[in-house]
């Protein structure tokens, strides 16, 4: 059960969003013909929709010698058993590697194995992210390995189309009204979804693993205290958001589907469901599923729009890093890379591409962040950029411990497809212990 963001759905539409952009993506960090004496390969590992792919021809445009040979791999979680099988090995890992929020933690603890950035200018660029971006990518040395992409900050995807069918508005400030606007609970949020499937008879939203995933980044502390100790068993504010999910499923608010599939997309373009936790990057794959089901994925005919709100408040969900493992040949220039890609005009173009929301100030800030997109013509024409902003006010960043993605998606993975299968909420809650005891306590 993978709760990492997905490539397959998004690529081509993140190809075509961003090229109108990259004209302008230049930028004064890392430009300029490369130092290099001689030609210089770099090979870039990314994973999911994080639409950096029409970027690498810039790039090597504006530096003669350099070629990039770019990898991406589906999904967060297959990128991760791909790095630490290359790490494990001494060999393997891409010059520059991308890494996943849910796994930091993870390469936190092995963070001799890349490169401190420091050595290659990070002091003179580190301010142009949000600080708590740069505070997680340092490590406990404090050595700055990683450079900050995306954030996550999350809003409701909903149909309006199945809106309408139920007699609910579908105007987005009025949606977000409906799920209770700046003071939104999962209450709220359920109730509304319990009114939607008396009305109709459809599911409220698609499974319940993204809904939990959702729950859990928003509490104060997830998996992990602030200071780095497990805290599941007797987390109740855990358990109470657990009890909430599974209430909501023996309500029938889960549509009961398969993560990353949804039936090839058609349960995006059939009503199987209403609503959809939608961080930014997850726009993209929203679009993708309606393209890959053959619908209409350049207009707003699909019915799907985004609204500016959020059950429970603030919540991130995602965000990435750019490192450069010791492995690398090509430090230097795998570093300048790296700076360049996550400088503002690159991220608002890979905003524009893939719904990634900028970790960067000055990108947020971009007056061609808030310009209409692929995106959010799809959106029904919403301002993506300008809800994004919203939801990020407000967010903290968790702490998250080497094996948090692991308890995700290998303890509480099992059990939200067991909610959705009628499992009670008491019975996969003590199966989800009994994992985490095998897996994670005892292991």
């Amino acid at each position: 059960m993978k709760f990492s963001r997905r490539t397959k759905v998004g690529a081509a539409v993140a190809c075509a969003a961003s090229f109108a952009l990259i004209a302008t993506g230049c930028s004064s960090a890392g430009t300029g013909t490369s130092a290099s004496a001689a030609p210089v390969e770099l090979t870039v590992t990314t994973f999911g929709t994080m639409g950096m792919d029409a970027l690498y021809a810039q790039y090597e445009a504006s530096h003669p010698g350099i070629t990039i040979k770019a990898n991406n791999i589906d999904t967060g979680g297959n990128a991760q058993t791909d790095a630490f099988t290359k790490i494990a090995a001494g060999s393997g890992l891409s010059d520059v590697l991308a890494v996943e929020e849910g796994w930091l933690g993870a390469i936190q603890n092995v963070s001799s194995q890349f490169t401190d950035l420091k050595a290659y200018g990070a002091d003179s660029v580190k301010d142009r992210w949000v600080s708590w971006k740069v505070d997680q990518a340092t490590d406990k040395d404090g050595r700055i390995i990683g450079y900050g992409t995306d954030i996550g900050p999350e809003g409701i995807c909903y149909n309006s189309k199945a809106f309408a069918a139920a007699g609910l508005p579908t105007d987005r400030a009025a949606v977000a009204t409906l799920l209770g606007g700046s003071g939104s609970t999962w209450d709220k949020y359920f109730a509304v979804g319990e009114q939607y499937q008396k009305a109709t008879g459809k599911a409220w939203f698609d499974q319940s693993g993204f809904i939990w995933n959702s729950m859990v980044n928003q509490l104060p502390e997830g998996y992990y205290t602030k200071d780095g100790k497990l805290n599941v068993e007797n987390n109740a504010d855990l358990k109470s958001a657990w009890t909430k999910l599974a209430a909501a499923n023996a309500a029938g608010l889960s549509a009961k589907q398969t993560q990353w599939d949804w039936n090839k997309g058609t349960s995006f373009t059939d009503g199987t469901f209403a609503t959809f936790m939608c961080p930014g990057w997850m726009l993209g794959v929203v679009q993708g599923q309606v393209k890959t089901a053959g619908g209409d994925a350049v207009g707003a005919t699909a019915g799907w729009d985004f609204a500016d709100v959020f059950p429970g408040g603030a919540a991130n969900w995602g965000g990435s890093f750019l490192t450069v493992p010791t492995q690398s040949k090509h430090p230097k220039e795998a570093a300048e890379l790296a700076t360049w890609l996550t400088d503002a005009k690159q991220e608002v173009a890979e905003f524009q591409a893939a719904g990634a929301f900028p970790s960067v100030t000055a990108a947020q800030t971009d007056p061609a962040l808030a310009a209409g997109s692929g995106i959010s013509a799809f959106f029904n024409d919403a301002p993506i950029a300008s809800i994004l902003s919203k939801r990020a006010d407000g967010v903290k960043a968790q702490y998250k411990g080497p094996d948090d993605s692991t308890i995700q998606e290998k303890v509480f993975g099992p059990s939200t497809i067991s909610l959705d299968q009628g499992v009670s909420g008491d019975k996969a809650w003590s199966d989800a212990m009994t994992l985490f005891n095998q897996l994670i306590v005892n292991k």
